[in-house]
């Protein structure tokens, strides 16, 4: 029974002309003595694979598990390659096979069945890497929707007419045109070069860091510096891959060029502040600013455009770079610096006032964090209050009295212990109130 498919969509008669065929090799290769004997070899050649893979599989994961707590290049380099033994069984079985190819060649003259068995084996170990081996979420989905496909496309022989028809399907774009396949490839290239442009930033943002004897602002810079340029090198490789002249991209370079002058001021402000503060190194991660617009916190992280500062309450301020140029900013932590701080009290009119300054400098010099330089302890007479003489004691530490640190709860703590100790009371508000007229009777 034939069908007449001369009024169907031409896609159809394509998939029908595809199976028909299809078809036919399926026929030739059940009618086919070759053709047995190589679907005998593929089996042959897969349990010999999962054989061999059973009795290798366990000694090679032993050979390549470094032992406990090793950190060393070639421990790194063992566990590196242990990640690719779910690839021995198809990669066997593809070595058998091939072997196994010149035989049946020899013999029959033929080897179609072999070669379609060995892209399926390929197909497996593609579908094999992308789901077990590979770990980065961004080549994971490229692999799930890109080289996998491929390789079934490749397995089955229609990948050669997929690419015939994705380049004849051509897309006008105004005065240009592209086809399927260049959008393709264009996405798969490009993904892949920035991938390996942000691989390679951040091994090289690593590298900075660990390099202590620099100072932070410096590795800052060095940060921005090589983020710039492997992303200039990697946008300058994808054009050269893709065989894009930079001459074209002359109108797209003068419309950024109006679009900065006119409506990124801002950014290029902000960007060109970050580069100051850089090289400068007055700011830098960890240290605790306060602004004058009243917003303070410990720099956590120092972008192309923006400071973030993090509060002691937890919460994260975002403070543009040319606030840090163009306002009063206050640095409690350059250069480690200490920080003077006070710790307000008041005695009893009924003290010796004379000793209750070296009382409470000997007291607060206890402290692990009070520093004796540049200044110890000093403890002075403030006022001369309604309740109480009152006293201040300034002490000098290492660090910000807030956050993990409450050094002025410690020192009143000190303060408090001292003066009972040496039974000096610390007054409480009190006040003389006068009733003129004297008080009235009550009521009998």
């Amino acid at each position: 029974m034939e069908i007449d498919l001369a009024e169907q969509p031409e896609i159809v008669r394509q998939a029908a002309a595809y199976m028909l065929e299809a078809w036919q090799l399926a026929q030739s290769w059940l009618l086919s003595p070759a053709a047995w004997s190589q679907f005998a070899l593929l089996i042959v050649a897969w349990l010999l694979a999962v054989l061999v893979t059973r009795r290798l599989r366990s000694a090679l994961t032993r050979l390549l598990t470094p032992e406990d707590g090793s950190l060393s290049v070639l421990s790194r380099a063992r566990i590196f390659c242990r990640r690719f033994l779910p690839l021995l069984l198809p990669l066997l079985a593809f070595v058998f096979i091939a072997i196994g190819e010149s035989v049946v060649r020899s013999l029959f003259e033929s080897g179609a069945v072999i070669a379609f068995g060995k892209r399926v084996f390929l197909f497996i170990a593609v579908r094999i890497f992308v789901r077990h081996i590979v770990t980065d979420p961004f080549l994971k989905l490229l692999g799930r929707f890109v080289f996998v496909p491929v390789a079934a496309l490749y397995a089955v022989g229609l990948l050669g007419p997929v690419i015939a028809r994705l380049e004849n399907s051509v897309l006008p774009l105004g005065n240009l045109s592209f086809d399927l396949l260049d959008i393709v490839r264009f996405v798969v290239v490009g993904g892949l070069i920035f991938w390996l442009g942000r691989w390679s930033n951040d091994q090289s943002a690593s590298l900075i860091k660990k390099q202590e004897d620099m100072r932070p602002a410096t590795r800052q810079l060095a940060e921005k510096a090589a983020e710039i340029a492997i992303f200039g090198a990697a946008f300058l490789i994808f054009l050269n891959i893709m065989g894009i002249p930079l001459t074209s991209l002359a109108v797209l370079t003068g419309a950024i060029g109006v679009g900065l002058g006119f409506g990124l001021q801002k950014i290029a402000s902000n960007f060109i502040s970050g580069i100051i503060l850089l090289v400068e190194g007055q700011a830098t991660v960890g240290d605790y600013v306060e602004l004058d617009g009243g917003e303070a916190g410990t720099i956590v992280k120092l972008t192309a455009r923006s400071i973030v500062l993090e509060s002691f309450d937890g919460r994260w301020i975002i403070v543009p770079n040319e606030d840090f140029i163009i306002t009063r900013v206050i640095n409690y932590s350059d250069q480690g610096s200490a920080n003077r701080y006070e710790a307000p009290f008041s005695v009893s009119y009924d003290t010796d006032i004379n000793l209750v300054p070296a009382i409470v400098e000997a007291a607060v010099a206890t402290h692990s964090r009070v520093l004796d330089a540049p200044f110890p302890p000093d403890c002075e007479l403030r006022a001369f209050g309604d309740s109480g003489i009152e006293f201040a004691v300034e002490f000098w530490v290492n660090g910000l009295d807030d956050g993990p640190n409450k050094f002025t709860s410690d020192v009143l703590f000190l303060i408090w212990n001292a003066l009972k100790e040496h039974d000096i009371e610390i007054p409480y508000p009190q006040r003389v109130v006068e009733i003129k007229g004297g008080l009235p009777l009550a009521d009998v």
